[in-house]
């Protein structure tokens, strides 16, 4: 960087070259003669010296004159580009350092503090701008093209300062390295002012940046908000796709165990079912302004079918019967017989295929506590299956008695279930664990019932009753054969009032007599006033269960009766006789 300066043999920053001729100065003399030089101006070529005879001297104080003792080393700056007083040369950079440090960390209390110098070096490093014409003599600054002692670039050759100019020319930095603005522009600091230095001004503008690299960084803007924008499409339909199906591309399939289509153990209950469905059929009634509906099972393969008397009865002579099988096959039915006290009815199709009738059981073989099943169709809804248990035998029980005469009462000695029965399943099979019929269900006793059982419209509370098949079978072969039903008889009247424990004989004398001339009961002894109490060892509490005992055997049965007579009890053999249907 210092290309333009000469070089001595040992030169020192406080020493220059001394023209010729010129006699060495005592240390610390001053001249009120010298005028301060510019440490960066070039060598005149007067001054020039070969290196070989080139001698050094010292500084002088700085300003025009020498400071005499005890007076102040320093002074203010005349104005850039003025000349000082006469004859003092030019004006120096900078004022004396007060503190008396040296440039560069050398010794001497006489050198000046150094300027802050703030060169802007370019990223490839500092260039030299090409050599231009000399300064004319006695210029305030060195020449275009010449770096400085210091190291700062200078720039082009620019037009001279006017006379009296209180800055540079525009364009051109001034040796300490502050750059001044071109002309018309203001500078950072605020309004241009005559030149001074200072060390804190803000460096130069930096220049405005290529327009190829501000159109770079839009197109990358631009770019990224392109993507942001594709991106948060893609992820909101991801997020709606989510939402509404919960799984991407994914089909939620639940774990499901295979069809078996294996037949069930025929003890089951779905495969006792299964064996007996096919034999029960829902019955359709109606009759002037009666209807109902029932259920029936198959008798043989002739079509006959057996159900409740109280199912059919709404028909009367003229109604119409209508029969749907499991299969949902319909058919007309006709009426073969039916008994009002048994409450057991037969009716037959025609012209249907495919039968199947049911296994009859035998009711005498049943106990307490057996698996029963029950099929029908409670509120028409047909193929209903129900399962329970025998919960009591011989349970004597009494239903309709609708009409006042008492021709519509019937007496069964039941068997007892807890098989759901609601109305509907009546007159349909209860089956034991061989799908074989026990019974067929004919009442229920329901919560609002106050007085006999019937086949009213009430739910099932868990006491259904059903009559046995042994004697549903004897009074269907009856109805089949002879199209009425006998019933047993013992040939007296009993005394219905009668609130004492037992069946009592009828002391009144009326249409009829109290023990029947020739009947069964005349022929074993019997008379009025006498209290039945068991038969075949079984007790009775009532004429009704007196009656239900007796119809529960067939006529010519014999049977042995406790009778009580003047409060002695004996025993009476006895043969029922048999009463025509009414």
């Amino acid at each position: 960087m210092d290309e333009g300066k000469a070089r001595t043999s040992a030169p020192q920053w406080w020493s220059r070259p001394r023209p010729d001729g010129e006699a060495p100065a005592a240390a610390g003399r001053t001249g009120r003669d010298e005028s301060p030089q510019f440490l960066d101006a070039p060598p005149s070529p007067a001054d020039e010296t070969p290196s070989s005879e080139a001698e050094t001297r010292l500084l002088p104080p700085y300003g025009p004159e020498a400071s005499a003792p005890g007076d102040s080393p320093t002074r203010p700056l005349p104005p850039y580009g003025q000349e000082g007083p006469s004859g003092a040369g030019a004006v120096p950079l900078h004022a004396p350092d007060p503190y008396g440090t040296p440039p560069y960390g050398r010794p001497g209390p006489w050198a000046p503090a150094p300027p802050v110098q703030r060169p802007v070096t370019p990223p490839q490093g500092t260039l030299l701008p090409p050599a231009g014409p000399v300064a004319p003599q006695g210029a305030a600054f060195p020449p275009s093209g010449v770096t400085p002692p210091q190291g700062t670039p200078l720039p082009p050759a620019g037009p001279a300062a006017p006379q009296g100019a209180a800055f540079p020319p525009p364009g051109v930095t001034p040796p300490h390295g502050t750059p001044v603005p071109p002309v018309g522009m203001t500078p950072a600091h605020g309004t241009p002012a005559p030149w001074q230095y200072d060390p804190w001004a803000v460096s130069a503008a930096r220049p405005p940046e290529p327009v190829a690299a501000k159109r770079g960084r839009g197109r990358l803007l631009a770019g990224a908000l392109l993507v942001a924008l594709v991106a948060g499409g893609i992820g909101g339909g991801v997020g709606a796709y989510l939402e509404r199906d919960g799984a991407m591309g994914r089909h939620v399939s639940l774990p499901q165990a295979t069809a078996d289509r294996s037949g069930r153990a025929p003890g089951s209950i779905a495969g006792i079912a299964a064996r007996a469905l096919p034999g029960v059929v829902t019955i359709h009634v109606r009759g002037g302004s009666d209807q109902g509906t029932g259920t029936g099972f198959v008798l043989d393969k002739e079509g006959r079918i057996l159900t409740n008397n109280h199912v059919v009865e709404p028909a009367g002579a003229a109604g119409d019967i209508s029969v749907t099988f499991n299969s949902g096959q319909t058919a007309k039915a006709t009426l073969v017989g039916r008994d009002s006290s048994y409450d057991l009815a037969v009716i037959k199709v025609s012209g249907v295929s495919g039968l199947t009738p049911l296994a009859l059981g035998n009711s005498d073989s049943v106990r307490v506590g057996d698996s029963v099943i029950a099929i029908g169709a409670p509120y028409d809804l047909a193929g209903t299956v129900t399962t329970g248990i025998i919960s009591a035998k011989e349970r004597p029980i009494t239903a309709g008695g609708r009409k006042g005469d008492g021709s519509d009462v019937s007496y069964v000695d039941a068997l007892q279930t807890d098989a759901p029965i609601n109305p509907g399943n009546s007159g349909g099979p209860l089956v034991d664990s061989e799908a074989r019929v026990i019974g067929i269900n004919s009442a229920i006793r329901s919560a609002g019932d106050s007085g006999e059982l019937g086949g009213g419209q009430g739910g099932s509370i868990g006491l259904g009753f059903a009559i046995p098949i042994n004697q549903a079978k004897r009074v269907a072969e009856e109805l089949i054969n002879t199209g009425k039903a006998t019933h047993p008889v013992i040939g007296v009247t009993l005394d219905m009032g009668y609130s004492g424990d037992g069946a009592r004989v009828n002391t009144k004398s009326g249409d009829s007599a109290p023990v029947t001339p020739g009947g069964p009961g005349d022929k074993a002894g019997l008379r009025p006033d006498d209290v039945i109490k068991k038969v075949d060892g079984v007790a009775v509490r009532s004429g009704q269960e007196l009656i239900v005992k007796i119809r529960s055997h067939r006529p010519g049965d014999r049977l042995t009766l406790t009778v009580e007579r003047d409060g002695r009890e004996r025993a009476v053999e006895l043969t029922l006789g048999s009463a025509g249907a009414r």
